[in-house]
């Protein structure tokens, strides 16, 4: 046995003797490197984050109900109307590839604050709105920090949370906000338009992003990522020149039709740009979307059955509200009401089966499974007639709608973020809430566009004005939602097949944490 020399024992490894590695001298290897210890806070971050994905969520769908008494209360045209809604998804939906960026060179954490501050501020402004101008800057405003607060939020939780079972759970109930949130947004304006006034459903942002901003600095960690590096300006100008084309085409192809030249232009340009987008990305020092993220066809499936899914869903909280309002006679807070047999499944499936079942299920197998499920609740809907009843006929459709983008949605969320190197959290994320952004207007305007098409077509075959009312309005408007139903299922059976085939076996072991670019 040789011996030791003085003070050897307390050399630093860096002036340690070298290990011998003569012939036949097996060396052992070194140890692994301890997993780092869990944050003990994090499910106290987990609350913060649910906060704001609650409120960004909500507000998509929340000013809805409200919108015709604050269409009268400021003297908005039926044509200027569209931009309370339009101004907001704009910005979102555009800038959500530079807002995930943005917060991978700053720290999440500093653009989740800055992003849920920005946004109450819009909020309180979007309320006190004088005229229809100011009420379309605070929403454009509002979806711009959205845009930053929302990829944050995402990448908070998918580098907290790396545990498969603790992240499963936290997926669950992010997945829940997301899902549910609309139809909450739905329930909230209701309340808060027939027993306060319209500017409440803005001011209502406020106190929510209060109470995050209070736990924000305590309670969220922002794991090391990019801290250093340049923002890709001609990246940012083509991806979001190219998103905001394709959001307002989708936008106005409803109101002009999908032949005007104007649709046509604006569809065209958003093509263009964003092929150019996905040119300079191949080639940039440093891209603002790294293709490495969209290149693995897990994310890349995962990404597809959210654009599928969110296409074929967002057609039936309009075409609902609708339904119930104007042909059933149901009031604004009825209406709200009625959808909440839809959040109460998103959340038993999401966080009661998908976050059990995910640690040890397929995720292509909960993915696929929930896409069938909601589509068998759209046939459902298909059925219905003038004289339906809520409780044998909506309500087994809503429930079944419910448990199925329960048990989709999270999955999609949890798997689309695995495995993604820390420093692109952010992007990563902003790319699933651009995808899930862009579905939606998608979803909205073609569906749409099928239902008054239908509704017209049916009116006009049974020989009354398209423009009359009375039964022949309501049994058109019925037919048409009834064609648009079909196809919404139609699409969520395709989104049930792509996850089928794409989205691996095995569930992801680990993720979200700082692994190497």
């Amino acid at each position: 046995m040789s011996k030791k020399r003085p003070g050897e024992d307390s050399l630093p490894p860096a002036l340690s003797p070298a290990p011998d590695r003569s012939p036949g001298r097996e060396v052992p290897a070194a140890p692994p490197a301890p997993a780092p210890a869990p944050d003990p806070q994090r499910w106290w971050a987990l609350a913060v984050i649910a906060l704001a994905q609650l409120m960004v969520i909500l507000d998509g769908t929340v000013v809805n109900i409200a919108l015709p008494s604050a269409q009268h209360a400021l003297g908005m045209s039926d044509a200027d109307r569209q931009w309370v809604i339009t101004a907001y998804t704009l910005a979102f939906g555009g800038l959500l590839l530079l807002g995930g960026r943005i917060a991978d060179l700053v720290g999440r954490k500093r653009a989740f604050v800055v992003g849920l501050a920005g946004f109450a501020a819009a909020s309180a402004l979007g309320g006190a709105a004088t005229g229809p101008g100011m009420l379309f800057a605070a929403r454009a405003l509002q979806g711009a920090f959205a845009a930053l607060l929302a990829p944050s939020a995402l990448s908070l939780l998918s580098t907290t949370f790396t545990d498969p079972k603790e992240r499963a759970r936290a997926f669950g109930v992010y997945g829940a906000l997301a899902g549910g949130g609309s139809a909450v947004g739905l329930i909230v304006g209701g309340l808060l338009t027939e027993y306060l006034n319209w500017r409440w459903s803005l001011y209502v942002n406020v106190p929510i992003a209060l109470a995050a901003l209070l736990g924000a600095p305590a309670f969220l960690r922002d794991r090391s990522g990019r801290r250093s590096g340049r923002l890709d300006v001609p990246g940012a100008l083509l991806g979001c020149g190219g998103l905001v084309a394709l959001v307002y085409g989708f936008s106005e192809a409803e109101p002009r039709g999908w032949s005007d030249p104007a649709v046509l232009t604006l569809l065209a340009a958003g093509v263009i740009l964003l092929a150019g987008f996905v040119g300079w990305q191949s080639r940039a020092a440093s891209p603002l979307l790294p293709l490495r993220i969209v290149r693995d066809r897990v994310r890349a499936g995962s990404l597809a059955t959210m654009a599928l899914a969110t296409i074929g869903m967002f057609g039936v909280f309009l075409f609902l509200t609708y339904y119930l309002q104007v042909v059933l006679g149901y009031p604004p807070v009825r209406t709200g009401l009625a959808f909440v047999p839809i959040s109460a499944g998103i959340v038993i499936g999401a966080t009661q089966i998908a976050a059990r079942l995910l640690p040890r299920t397929a995720p292509r197998t909960l993915m696929s499974s929930g896409m069938v499920l909601a589509a068998v609740g759209m046939v459902l809907l298909s059925r219905l007639t003038v004289h339906a009843q809520y409780v044998p006929h909506v309500l087994p459709a809503l429930l079944l709608l419910g448990l199925g983008m329960g048990l989709t949605f999270m999955p999609v969320y949890a798997t689309a973020t695995a495995g993604v190197p820390a420093q692109d959290a952010g992007v990563a994320s902003a790319v699933l809430n651009t995808v899930q952004q862009m579905g939606a207007s998608l979803g909205t305007v073609l569906l749409n566009t099928i239902a008054a098409g239908a509704t017209t077509r049916y009116v006009r075959a049974h020989g009354h004005d398209p423009s009359s009312g009375g039964a022949a309005r309501d049994a058109g408007m019925v037919h048409g939602f009834s064609v648009a139903y079909g196809c919404a299922a139609g699409v969520l059976l395709l989104a049930a097949l792509v996850a089928a085939l794409t989205v691996r076996h095995t569930t992801p072991k680990q993720a979200g944490g700082d692994a190497p670019a």
